[in-house]
């Protein structure tokens, strides 16, 4: 579903929360489609975002966000299938990626500083994630995770 606003008249500012756009879309559980998966997301990102380093740091933690998802969550198998939501809304940009695996342990990520990125096997993706988005949450026992990135505000970078 996609929602358009458009307006005639003066300009008038929407609240931070409306929602400007919003799509769904789904990909081949690969590893191999992951760069032609994330040049679609990001086009249609593309679209709202008006800053570049903005869209590289979204661009960086969706790339995280659908490798996990094809080698974790699908195995690398094309047949399985990644679901993407995408939500645009004046301050900011949510991503939902979720694939069908059963998730992982949520111990190992619930405190940052517990963390170890330097010594597991696996993990290194959802550190990228937390230190280039604004917010990263994780639901489906993992198997789903939640991008969001604050558009065009110095506040929300600094923030981080």
């Amino acid at each position: 579903m996609n929602v358009v606003l458009e307006a005639t008249g003066p300009a008038v500012a929407l609240p931070s929360d409306t929602v400007i756009t919003f799509r769904e879309l789904t990909f081949p559980g690969d590893l191999q489609s992951v760069p032609a998966s994330r040049e679609q997301v990001m086009q249609f990102v593309r679209e709202y975002c008006s800053d570049e380093t903005d869209e590289i740091d979204l661009m960086i933690a969706l790339h995280e966000a659908l490798v996990n998802a094809a080698l974790h969550g699908c195995g690398n198998d094309a047949s399985k299938t990644i679901h993407c939501s995408l939500e645009i809304q004046p301050a900011k940009v949510c991503v939902i990626v979720r694939d069908p695996g059963p998730g992982f342990d949520f111990e190992r990520i619930a405190d940052p500083d517990r963390f170890d990125t330097t010594r597991l096997e696996h993990g290194r993706g959802i550190a990228l994630m937390r230190g280039v988005v604004d917010e990263v949450s994780f639901s489906r026992s993992g198997s789903e995770v939640r991008l969001v990135k604050r558009m065009g505000s110095p506040e929300a970078s600094a923030s981080r």
